[in-house]
């Protein structure tokens, strides 16, 4: 069967080539920052995969911060895997510093979905080479209580990958694993948006098209 995953994340957080990292190809522009959701799918580890690069948000921004657009996009993204995905991954750079405001940032655009996102929400800590020799379990319990509510909020999943490393197939192989647990956990239910929410969405989308044109 399929895995339907999306991609969370702030602006630079690397989850663009996350994606290109799981799918083994350059689906997905890790140059610049996403703008419009983008599916990549491919074979990996034996299962088929399919993920969708969602836009990003400005690390610090709070959710009114974000233009109406961006949103709308964001919430799409669940379109383009149905019936719905089975996970989000919500990427995060392992040297962010987690202040508060990084905190709300997080907790609004996560939840533009619904609350009950961070049941299907797995996190994942890049450019693990950043920890030099400290593993992340003493990064996760020494710097303070951002980390802890972040860990909390994803039901304590979480997994670490080095973007540089690319040739260490066990990163993968381990990220697959913990979102396949997960998906177990949930019973293998996929993540549905309320029907109304999506068709407001999808309206708008295409009246800020039309105006544009």
């Amino acid at each position: 069967s399929e895995l339907r995953v999306v991609l969370l994340g702030s602006n630079r957080s690397g989850k663009s080539s996350v994606g290109n990292l799981i799918l083994g190809t350059e689906a997905f522009n890790a140059a610049r920052s996403t703008a419009m959701c983008k599916k990549g799918q491919g074979d990996v580890c034996r299962r088929k995969i399919m993920l969708v690069d969602s836009p990003g948000w400005g690390r610090e921004f709070q959710l009114c911060d974000t233009a109406e657009i961006a949103k709308h996009e964001q919430q799409h993204s669940v379109s383009l895997c149905p019936p719905g995905p089975h996970a989000f991954i919500l990427v995060v750079e392992v040297d962010l510093s987690f202040n508060d405001t990084f905190r709300r940032s997080v907790e609004g655009h996560v939840q533009l979905f619904d609350e009950r996102v961070w049941s299907y929400t797995i996190l994942l800590f890049t450019w693990k080479d950043c920890l030099g020799d400290r593993k992340i379990e003493q990064l996760i319990e020494g710097e303070g209580e951002v980390h802890q509510w972040l860990i909390e909020k994803c039901g304590r999943k979480y997994h670490v990958l080095s973007n540089e490393d690319r040739g260490d197939g066990t990163q993968v192989t381990g990220l697959l694993h913990k979102t396949e647990v997960m998906v177990a956990g949930n019973s293998g239910s996929h993540f549905e948006i309320e029907t109304s929410q999506l068709q407001k969405v999808e309206k708008e989308r295409r009246e800020v098209k039309e105006r544009a044109q």
